[in-house]
């Protein structure tokens, strides 16, 4: 039987050439599948291949549709595609490249100067040597130390000998879903959730229940109610900061949280991985501070320093220490020692609390752009964050929206992507960190003037 992947890359070739344009619907999987000759099951791995490169989105009840394909040459970002019949002159008139507004991940100047001069002494031959050898899934006593004191806030310290490492804070995720939940298990989380713990949740045969939330996220009462019709294994959440929405939970809300956690004995995974951009003096206690002996906190370095040199971190109750190494050695997912040394240096000599002050005066900055060019639209956004959540006017969808922007050179994140359940919402997350400030300008210039349109 023809592979699955090569089946892909033929529809790829398509979408790349433009003979699949953007917003375009794919065929229902079961014809495609009776077309190629193909199982039905075959069918479903080409379109998930689809879905995995960024190429095409799915919507519950509606189908497939090609994401986005490479901006037409010689069109401007700020220029409409003739086919909306917006006059140029409404969108402006700069050229620009292609703008990825999916990929998040900060960048500040100056950050390569501020970053060389720890990693300076491990070209040392002895201190390389020992950097290279392999580390345990704890990690090692000053990776500890420093990674405690890195994460604590002002009303929870946690204890070094909790704390494990991955390479990245998705395998963090991986590792302590993978520790306390078995395949066919049910783990709660908010009705909009990080995709890649979807991605997760199918490789481990774990079912995500999607819960209710408001303004300050998860709401305690949809947990109980969730639980009470089929019993949960766990939760995942994030609290703070929660992506895409923003919404971060008050003390109260955390303190009822981990009441229901504690009275329905669930084990909480909570995701921090933005929670560093809260002010230093204000960034609120973990779920960990409340029910410390359920609640895993998984955090991370790649959004505080750098995408390309990583490691995910771990604070887990006590005595769960080795179940979690366990999960992280055997899914080849610790982290790798010069990484290890890397971080435990930028961190003790303040090159990450550095990195961090720049980045949310960056954040913010960012945010100041969004306020200005998408006023008058409902936007759901965190003046500290590098993310905002559009809920699109209508008659906008999100599918054709995604597409329209595709056509102008902006890549953008549907929301059927975070959308745990069916239902997902016309409304699309913009990444900030990536573009540079005038880029980023330009590309909410030319997504404002679109969404004035009609589709």
């Amino acid at each position: 039987m023809e592979d699955y992947r090569r089946i892909a890359d033929r529809l790829a070739d398509d979408i790349t050439a433009g003979r699949l344009g953007p917003g375009e619907r794919l065929l229902p999987q079961r014809v495609f599948a009776r077309r190629r000759g193909i199982a039905g099951s075959t069918a479903g791995r080409v379109y998930a291949e689809l879905v995995r490169r960024g190429l095409v989105v799915g919507e519950v009840g509606r189908g497939t549709f090609v994401r986005a394909a490479p901006a037409p040459s010689g069109r401007s970002l700020a220029e409409p595609p003739p086919e909306l019949g917006v006059p140029s002159a409404q969108f402006g008139n700069q050229s620009a490249a292609p703008v990825n507004l999916e990929l998040n991940y900060p960048v500040v100047p100056g950050q390569s100067e501020l970053l060389a001069p720890a990693l300076t002494p491990l070209l040392r031959p002895d201190l390389l040597t020992d950097s290279l050898r392999t580390a345990p899934a704890t990690g090692t006593p000053a990776a500890r130390e420093a990674a405690a004191a890195l994460l604590a806030t002002p009303g929870w310290r946690p204890a070094p000998d909790r704390l494990a490492f991955a390479g990245n804070a998705r395998q963090a995720v991986a590792a302590a879903l993978a520790s306390l939940v078995r395949p066919g298990g049910r783990v709660g989380v908010e009705s909009l959730t990080y995709p890649l713990v979807k991605e997760i949740a199918t490789r481990l045969g774990i079912t995500l229940v999607p819960l209710a939330t408001d303004d300050e996220g998860l709401r305690p009462e949809a947990v109980t109610a969730a639980h009470r019709s089929a019993p949960l294994s766990a939760l995942y959440v994030q609290p703070t900061l929660h992506n895409p929405t923003s919404a971060t939970a008050g003390d109260a809300r955390r303190r009822e949280l981990a009441a229901v956690a504690r009275d329905a004995d669930l084990p909480v995974v909570e995701d921090r991985i933005w929670s560093f951009l809260q002010d230093g003096r204000r960034v609120p206690d973990p779920l960990a501070a409340y029910a410390p002996e359920r609640t895993h906190v998984v955090d991370g370095l790649s959004k505080r320093v750098a995408p390309g040199l990583t490691v995910g971190i771990l604070v887990v109750p006590p005595e769960r220490v080795e179940a979690v190494a366990a999960a992280l050695r055997s899914g080849a997912w610790t982290a790798g020692r010069f990484a290890l040394e890397a971080a435990v240096r930028w961190i003790t000599d303040g090159t990450v609390e550095r990195l961090v002050t720049a980045k949310r005066a960056d954040a913010a900055a960012r945010q100041r752009l969004v306020a200005r060019h998408l006023a008058g639209f409902s936007v759901r956004a965190d003046p500290r964050s590098y993310f905002a959540w559009w809920e699109l006017p209508p008659p906008w969808r999100a599918d054709t929206f995604t597409a329209a922007a595709a056509a102008h050179g902006i890549a953008i994140t549907p929301g059927a992507a975070f959308a745990a359940g069916a239902g997902a919402p016309d409304a699309v997350r913009l990444g900030l960190a990536s573009a540079g400030p005038p880029e980023l300008a330009r590309a909410l210039r030319t997504l404002a003037g679109v969404a004035r349109t009609r589709p």
